[in-house]
């Protein structure tokens, strides 16, 4: 493999080789952008559900279709809120929204309204919250509408009830619909302000780094032409329904791009200024500096590069369509850190460098004052059995903090407490049962027709009862009674199915139905379902009960993720070792690496926890920050890993190995340490982010990445290199290097 990597920088680091990269970058770009469409116009939003829809939740959803079917698309929940009881002049704004909702001057893409207005007085009052200071109306819109139609309908709602006088009424939309329509406003403009917020912040940190203007500039241009060939290779693949392509994913792959191209950028930069120092043709130095940089790089970007795929082994939707995403990337970066970085950079030169062009150093230079990593350098190989002490029992005692930690599975906290679906949602959380929020539709489904008579009723009411016994439940509807069995009798609306083998009941529950307390009640009542029916005299196998809803729903999501969480961390653990024992030619070095990360990871989380919990007051994070942070910090942090790995190994073929390590960490700690504070600093700009589960996760990112970069790689695994001795690596040192201290 070292021939195969050093006949590439060969090739490249010719004057041909490197306008022949160029040129075919270019021709690829004008190519795709001709055939192909940005990422952006056919991005979707990941439901929160499994990629193979086989959920109990999801088979319940199906069969509510199939026996209930409707053209009644996501539900829109008014909410009217006055600060004391609405009065009769309120009552009668609310019914003219209302009877706009049902005239033909309504959005075109309303499918139907609550007729308030045309309910008698005592039947709206009972629609009010107990204070009468409240009130709910429902509107459903027409199904299959894409978000920007969704968006301008609920739009066209607040611009109609902004032209009525509310008389001082508050009123916010929530529900399914509503929180599509804060979705789409919250981001419309969010990936602007993200890609100038990572491009203006790697510029100033390139700036800083370097003191050149071209040098600051360079690694943006070569990310923006890697980028412009990512997106339009995705938007190809979601144009043509190869994958799914997720617009969180595009957000954030839009950052591990910008933030890894930089990274090889610095990585490939060093050793050609090095390189450049003692040799005068730039052709030459670069074929010097990529040849020992291109193996480590390729290593990196194929760790990476397995993480991502990992996730195509999970089943929840947002982790699932994150892998395509971010494969397709990794692969686009990966080439580009092989051939477009070192083709541009050896066309610029020293010049590139200006105004602090190196120069060809022809006696030895004068010996500099050591700098803070080579000073670090000594200190841990002369003392690595105290520092790696010190530093694992901080990691030990900060990883504690994990199994305390508090998982939300209702994403509407994640939203800004101003966004109005969220209001209104703790509007009527406020006012209203909490289970009324989102009912859970219990389905009786018979193998046989089902005939309502007075033994059918007796033995729906057992039903409904047993149901109640199992506690968590705060009401049932219909109310079941032998009324329903006469003959005359009008069912309930929607009660039972046209098909006459399903029918469904609206269960109430007295937690708030994103609660772990709703969460339970359900997985509870589907546990015991068949015990229920035997209770109520109903055959288990010729009847079957399905629950459906948001709190069915969530349990699912809870119990998907649970599982991908044990599927995907196994995954990315086991092969990324694999990788590593590969590349560092020892198996000691791979677990010593993997378990120091596992122990970064862990001890971000804790220290995360700390920060949200005890200092921001968070009572629960996102669900999902575990996941997305494992494997992004994992696979990132291999990168610094394995270059100093690499760079040590080299040493170590000159030098003892205490000496190669101290020289290793001197080398390679300006470089990495000014990779990973832009690493941190990319993911930092998502915390300018409208979501909270954005924030959490680039704040937890940003600390975990400079963990890793300072204390874990630049501290720790050198300490354990020094302890474990060079006979646990593969590296033929010299005879006279055996001064390992322990």
């Amino acid at each position: 493999m070292h021939r195969f990597f050093q006949s590439l920088a060969n090739r490249i680091s010719t004057r041909k080789g490197a306008w022949t990269v160029l040129t075919i970058w270019l021709v690829v770009i004008i190519v795709l952008s001709g055939v192909a469409p940005s990422s952006k116009k056919y991005a979707v939003s990941s439901g929160e559900g499994s990629i193979h829809e086989n959920t109990p939740s999801a088979i319940a959803e199906q069969l509510m279709n199939e026996q209930f079917p409707t053209e009644d698309g996501p539900v829109g929940l008014l909410v009217f809120h006055a600060k004391q009881a609405i009065t009769t002049e309120q009552r009668a704004k609310i019914s003219e929204v209302s009877t706009w909702l049902a005239s033909d001057q309504k959005p075109v893409h309303v499918s139907s309204a609550l007729p308030f207005h045309k309910f008698p007085k005592q039947v709206q009052d009972q629609m009010f919250s107990e204070d009468q200071t409240t009130l709910l109306l429902n509107i459903a819109l027409d199904k299959n509408l894409d978000s920007a139609q969704l968006y301008d309908t609920m739009q066209l709602i607040r611009d109609k009830v902004a032209q009525i006088d509310m008389l001082d009424m508050q009123f916010e939309i929530t529900g399914p619909a509503g929180i599509a329509a804060d979705t789409t406003s919250l981001f419309k403009n969010a990936d602007f302000v993200l890609m100038f917020a990572t491009v203006g912040l790697i510029l100033i940190i390139l700036i800083v780094i370097y003191r050149s203007p071209l040098m600051a500039v360079i690694p943006l241009i070569i990310a923006g032409l890697v980028y412009q060939v990512t997106d339009r290779i995705l938007g190809l693949a979601a144009k043509n329904e190869w994958f799914v392509v997720d617009k969180q994913a595009l957000s954030i792959m839009m950052i591990l791009l910008f933030a890894v191209l930089t990274d090889y950028c610095l990585f490939i930069v060093a050793r050609y200024r090095e390189a450049l120092k003692t040799m005068d043709s730039k052709y030459e130095a670069m074929r010097v500096a990529f040849g020992q940089v291109a193996e480590p790089i390729a290593f990196s970007g194929g760790t990476v590069l397995i993480a991502m795929l990992t996730l195509f082994a999970a089943i929840f939707k947002p982790y699932h369509n994150f892998a395509p995403v971010f494969s397709v990337a990794m692969v686009v970066i990966l080439l580009g850190g092989l051939t477009l970085i070192p083709a541009i950079y050896t066309l610029f030169g020293r010049r590139g460098f200006w105004p602090f062009m190196p120069k060809q150093e022809l006696h030895t230079a004068p010996k500099k004052k050591p700098g803070f990593w080579a000073r670090m350098g000594g200190v841990v190989t002369r003392k690595p059995g105290i520092t790696s002490g010190i530093l694992l029992l901080f990691l030990i005692l900060s990883s504690i903090n994990v199994t305390g930690m508090n998982y939300s599975f209702n994403l509407m906290k994640s939203f800004p407490s101003d966004t109005s679906s969220r209001q209104g949602f703790e509007l009527l959380e406020e006012q209203f049962p909490p289970g009324q929020l989102a009912p859970v539709t219990v389905l009786l489904q018979s193998n046989k027709e089902i005939v309502i008579d007075a033994a059918y009723i007796e033995k729906l009411t057992k039903l409904t009862k047993a149901l109640e016994a199992e506690g968590g439940i705060h009401d049932i509807r219909p109310n079941v009674t032998p009324a329903l069995a006469a003959p005359d009798a009008k069912l309930p609306d929607k009660f039972i199915s046209d098909q006459k083998h399903t029918l469904q009941l609206k269960v109430t529950l007295q937690a708030n139905p994103y609660d772990p307390e709703a969460l339970d009640v359900v997985r509870n009542l589907q546990d015991k379902s068949e015990s229920i029916l035997e209770q109520a005299d109903f055959d288990p196998a010729q009847n079957t009960l399905h629950f459906a809803g948001q709190t069915a729903q969530q349990l699912d999501v809870r119990g998907m993720n649970a599982q991908d969480t044990i599927v995907t961390f196994s995954l990315v653990t086991l092969l990324i070792a694999l990788m590593l024992t590969f590349q560092a030619r020892s198996i000691k070095f791979a677990v010593t690496m993997i378990v120091t990360m596992l122990l970064s990871y862990t001890a971000t989380l804790g220290l995360g926890w700390i920060v949200f919990h005890d200092i921001l007051g968070y009572d629960a994070i996102s669900y999902r920050l575990p996941v997305y942070t494992f494997v992004f910090l994992i696979a990132l942090g291999v990168d610094y890993n394995i270059m100093l790995v690499s760079r040590i190994r080299e040493e170590a073929k000159h030098h003892p190995w205490t000496e190669a390590i101290s020289r290793g960490v001197a080398k390679t700690g300006g470089v990495i340490s000014s990779a990973g504070i832009i690493l941190a600093a990319t993911f930092c700009v998502l915390i300018t982010q409208p979501l909270q589960e954005l924030f959490l996760f680039g704040f937890t990112m940003a600390m975990g990445i400079l963990i890793d970069t300072f204390l874990v790689r630049g501290m720790l695994l050198p300490a354990l290199m020094t302890l474990l001795g060079p006979r646990s690596t593969s590296v033929k040192t010299p005879l006279h290097q055996d001064h390992t201290r322990s």
